[in-house]
């Protein structure tokens, strides 16, 4: 007989471990016990050596939502004990990882949908493996105490189930049924309704109504994604009057006679993390113009809560957009939905199970078979992405938009959800909540601070409190972006790496944003970026996209030709020239979003934006992938780097719009140059560094057109090509980026 201490780190707290580790010593007839703390699970197995090892080999096949990181094994004398035992949960240092909130389980659904289950219609039913997790939870160890769910008491059947080993709800800490769970409420006009919320919900719905409801992770707006005139009512009321709403559907069939569903797309969508999946309309889709506007892809996501299928029983389609006004975080906290909510909902659907942090919707891409994250959220947070090789603990504060941060603990890397755009004092508010959260839950204090370099942005300000006290590292954006995905793939040696986006802060003082670097985490050198042109009237210029139409022109053109382009801005353009000429408000810039801008506006597609990213979107939508032709840069050399000179372009540009070509045409050529600028110019550094590997990053390759016919021309040339894809290609995987770069800089 002999005796084995088992520490098990990784995900396998509130994911059916121990009652999977309990079954598995029964089988094998070991005794000892099994028990949660705050580094995982601790167990100790005794008996005969070969089932001892037997029980260790099949430990490392753990149940779908676990997720073993380190299993260490060590021989100790035997106790002579005599049974197999589940212990109480012990605290100490937290050392544990938390499960992400998780869609409903094929068993779940068969519970609510079957009229003898005693949890018929309930809209918290969940398992161990399936429910909220790191919405709910308040500490570690993952116990239910430890959560909003402590104020519930288990009536005898739910104890029973929560005690027995043998049933999948065996410590399920969310754990409830209708005699002793969270209940629902309807809402209208400030006061609460009588009768089945689900039904008064359905009825609102049906009525052309918006009802607020709450969710896993927070406020949701739901209307009919059928009736163009609800969802009108929506944007208006919610002033988000371009940006695509996302879809819940009720199911897969319902998505495919929708939508085009690839074989990717398909499991994703029914995947446990259930994310929103960006995909193509079919051309009678009969979804509201409204819901997505001149997008041709679709938000659509599956019903991930009981409460969802339940709602969606009566519903092909809702919009399933996020509770709040736009650009201010999503409401979660009740009494904050009660008072704001009314402005935008005709009634609220709610309950009573608090929600104890902010989740939103993940949103993913397949893009040539793979899935790529732009918004990385439930189902995906608080699972780490692994930073190979780091040895501190590092707090990354990320961007000022698409923020997120990145408290890494060793080779761990928590990246946060999608916490917005900084812009607004909430937001700023909801970051600095977060940390304080994290560093309590991981017990991670921080050594080093990781921040952007710009001084302005909201996170570099809060990086600045620890001036004196912290190390503090100011990377420069464009090579987080970089670092981002060298990290992500475990990439340690020098790439190229193009890194294309909207803005951000250089080294010489302007704002880049069409760059190609060489180097690794640690360091980088800038070896070309497109012509510089001025921003006219600088911040108006990222939401008049028709100002960088003007500035391009004139350079490319002249003058004449630039003031001749808009002539219902005629007088402003003439004022913002000549601040131009005098360098007066008029920052220069390399961005190749901007040059999107430019292109979209001198089509006539977009000259004022509603949000970010919008000209260069629609831009996409227009194109008319079966036309032929495309565009050029001419190539430069200045000061030893290759300079991407677009006025060639944008002269061609100008020619084809003054002569009616269509804009889907124009659309192609740009993106066909685009693409032919990232092989010419990545020909050219290989010749010249020897390197083959080619990194593509950066918000500019959310565009997946671009992002697929870049990719297939560098791997033609024979280049090993990377990109984003578990962390955001935007600037939600900045704080990623910036914790690989002062991990580097660290250690060399």
């Amino acid at each position: 007989m002999v005796r084995y201490a088992l520490e098990v780190k990784g995900i396998v707290q509130g994911v059916g471990f121990r009652p999977f580790v309990f079954r598995l010593a029964k089988e094998l007839s070991l005794s000892g016990f099994v028990k949660n703390t705050s580094k995982g699970v601790s167990i100790e197995i005794e008996g005969p050596e070969a089932d001892c090892k037997k029980f260790i080999a099949a430990l490392r096949q753990p149940p779908p939502l676990a997720r073993i990181e380190r299993l260490d094994a060590e021989k100790i004398p035997p106790t002579g004990a005599k049974y197999f035992v589940i212990q109480t949960s012990s605290a100490g240092a937290r050392n544990t990882f938390i499960s992400p909130d998780i869609g409903i389980c094929a068993d779940c659904f068969k519970d609510i949908t079957t009229k003898e289950n005693r949890r018929y219609r309930y809209a918290f039913t969940n398992c161990t493996n399936c429910g909220p997790r790191f919405s709910i939870v308040k500490d570690i160890p993952y116990d239910r105490a430890n959560t909003t769910m402590a104020e519930f008491a288990l009536c005898a059947d739910c104890k029973r189930e929560y005690e027995d080993p043998y049933d999948r709800r065996f410590h399920a800490q969310p754990n409830a049924c209708p005699v002793c769970g969270p209940q629902l409420f309807f809402y209208e006009n400030g006061r609460e309704i009588s009768g089945d919320p689900i039904r008064l919900f359905s009825e609102a719905v049906s009525s052309g109504k918006t009802v607020a409801v709450k969710g896993v992770g927070g406020y949701h707006l739901a209307c009919d994604a059928l009736n163009e005139e609800a969802v009108g009512r929506l944007r208006k009321r919610k002033l988000r009057y371009d940006k695509p709403f996302a879809v819940m559907m009720r199911d897969i069939e319902t998505v495919k006679r929708y939508c085009e569903v690839s074989g990717e797309e398909e499991p994703l969508l029914a995947s446990p993390e259930k994310p929103i999946v960006l995909l193509k309309k079919k051309p009678d889709c009969p979804i509201a113009r409204s819901v997505t506007m001149r997008n041709n892809r679709l938000g659509v996501m599956l019903p991930y809560a009981p409460l969802h299928c339940l709602l969606m029983q009566n519903h092909e389609a809702l919009v399933m957009t996020s509770g709040n006004l736009s650009d201010h975080p999503m409401i979660f906290d009740d009494s904050e939905a009660l008072q704001k909510l009314p402005a935008v909902a005709d009634c609220i659907l709610t309950h009573n199970r608090r929600i104890f942090r902010r989740v939103d919707d993940s949103v993913s891409i397949v893009i040539n078979g793979k899935v790529h994250l732009i918004r990385r959220a439930r189902g995906y947070v608080p699972e780490p992405a692994r930073l190979d090789g780091n040895q501190s603990v590092i707090l990354a504060l990320g961007a000022q938009q698409k923020n997120t941060f990145c408290l890494c603990k060793g080779e761990n890397a928590f990246l946060s959800g999608h916490i917005g755009d900084l812009d607004e004092a909430d937001t700023a508010e909801c970051l600095e909540r977060e940390i304080e959260s994290f560093v309590k839950i991981f017990d991670a204090d921080p050594q080093v601070i990781a921040c952007d370099l710009h001084p302005d942005y909201v996170s570099t300000r809060i990086a600045s409190r620890y001036e004196g006290k912290l190390p503090i590292f100011h990377i420069q954006h464009h090579h987080a972006h970089m670092a981002s995905v060298l990290a992500e793939h475990g990439l340690t040696d020098n790439a190229i790496g193009f890194t294309f986006d909207g803005t951000g802060l250089g080294l010489d003082g302007r704002v880049w944003g069409g760059e190609v670097l060489y180097g690794n985490r640690a360091d980088f050198a800038r070896c070309g970026h497109l012509l510089y042109f001025p921003l006219l009237g600088g911040e108006g210029a990222v939401r008049e996209p028709w100002r960088c139409a003007l500035a391009v022109t004139d350079i490319a053109c002249g003058r004449g030709a630039a003031l001749s382009l808009f002539p219902e801005y005629l007088e402003e353009a003439k004022i913002l020239l000549a601040a131009g000429d005098k360098n007066i408000n008029a920052p220069l810039t390399s961005s190749m979003g901007r040059l999107f801008d430019a292109v979209s506006a001198l089509c006539g597609i977009r000259k004022t934006t509603t949000y970010e990213g919008q000209a260069a979107v629609e831009l996409q939508q227009v194109m008319d992938e079966s036309a032929a032709g495309a565009y050029r840069f001419e190539m430069i050399e200045e000061h030893g780097r290759m300079i991407f000179d677009w006025r060639p372009l944008i002269r061609a540009v100008v020619a084809d719009v003054q002569a009616g070509i269509p804009a889907g045409t124009v659309s192609l050529k740009f993106h066909r140059a685009v693409a032919e600028l990232i092989v010419s110019a990545a020909n050219r550094l290989r010749a010249e560094k020897g390197c083959d590997t080619v990194v593509l990053t950066g918000g500019v390759f959310q565009n997946d057109f671009l992002l697929e016919k870049s990719m297939k021309k560098l791997e033609e040339s024979g280049f090993a090509v990377y990109t984003n894809q578990l962390v955001p290609v935007n600037d939600g995987g900045l704080s990623f980026g910036q914790a690989a770069v002062a991990s580097a800089r660290i250690r060399k």
